[in-house]
């Protein structure tokens, strides 16, 4: 893939409550078609997601966090 078609996306989740949570969420959005790589942040609850938009987009990476059992959102910043 390259990193000319990628981009970054950054959730914010919500219901973390053990490191388990991380391996979860990151297997739920690691098989999504597009993504590249995902990096959960378990003290934060941030979401970084390095995906090709025109493959997996945002509506995408949210339903597989919540497919995963939590709720997400895009981070404002």
């Amino acid at each position: 893939m390259s990193s000319a078609t990628t981009v970054k996306t950054v959730l914010r989740a919500e219901g973390f409550s053990c490191p388990s949570c991380v391996q979860k969420i990151q297997k739920q959005v690691g098989r999504l078609p597009g993504v590249d790589s995902v990096k959960v942040h378990f003290a934060s609850s941030r979401i970084e997601v390095v995906h090709d938009p025109a493959t997996t987009g945002v509506d995408e990476l949210v339903a597989a966090v919540r497919k995963a059992g939590y709720v997400s959102r895009p981070a404002a910043f």
